[in-house]
Order: C-alpha cells, then structure tokens, then sequence
C-alpha cells in the first residue's frame, strides 16, 4: 500500500467492526509513532514489535464494556491529496471527545499539542 498510515488505521478500524482483540500489521518507525499516539490517547490497548529482518506488529484492541474505543476515522491526507494546516485551522474534534493527528516537525502530534507548541503540519486523520 502506498500510505502506510491509511493503511494502518483502516485495519485498526476493520478490527474493531469485527469484534477482534488483536490486529496485525507491518513494521515501520512512522506507524509505531502513530501508534505510540493512539496508545497515549487510549484507543488502542497495547502493541508489540515482533521479528528480526521482517517485523510486524501486534496491536491489542480496546474495549470498555464491549463497546469499541474507536467509533470512526476521518482521512484527510492521501497518496494523490496532501493536507496540510496551521496551527491555526485546528479544532476540537466532537467537542473534544476525539483528536487529529498531525505529522509535524516536532513529530506526530495531537491538535491540542500542536495547538499548544504553535506548530502546523500534515493533517493525516480524525479519531473519535
């Protein structure tokens, strides 16, 4: 696939519809990154790294009362169509309920820390 961040998010989101309590997906530093966010914003349980020359990654899914922690993703940069914005177009997602996620500079952010820091950047997903 050639966005390996739609990619990642999607399997995450297909994991959850069909009630699954791991998802597998492969290996980059950019997904662990993403990851290590979700995990911080607790929409996913946990996640491990496995393999040596080939690795891939184990994500452990959250659920509360049966009740997924994800409902639905919003994708605004894609392959074809980058999204880029300022500090300043950031709003709350569901009244802040959810987050976006933004490639930074200063690394993957939340649009409360990019918020915070100043900083714009690719706008890569809506979370809630």
């Amino acid at each position: 696939m050639n966005n390996s961040v739609i990619d990642l998010i999607i399997r995450i989101k297909n994991g959850y519809l069909s009630k699954k309590e791991t998802v597998i997906s492969p290996y980059s530093k950019f997904r662990e990154n993403v990851l290590k966010k979700l995990l911080e914003l607790k929409f996913i349980k946990n996640y491990q790294v496995k393999g040596d020359k080939i690795k891939e990654i184990t994500i452990e899914l959250s659920y509360k009362d049966g009740v997924p922690a994800l409902t639905d993703v919003k994708i605004y940069s894609k392959p074809g169509r980058r999204y880029y914005v300022s500090y300043r177009q950031l709003k709350p997602v569901l009244g802040g309920y959810g987050a976006s996620i933004l490639s930074t500079s200063k690394g993957i952010l939340t649009n409360k820390e990019a918020y915070k820091l100043k900083v714009g950047g690719e706008l890569l997903f809506n979370i809630w």
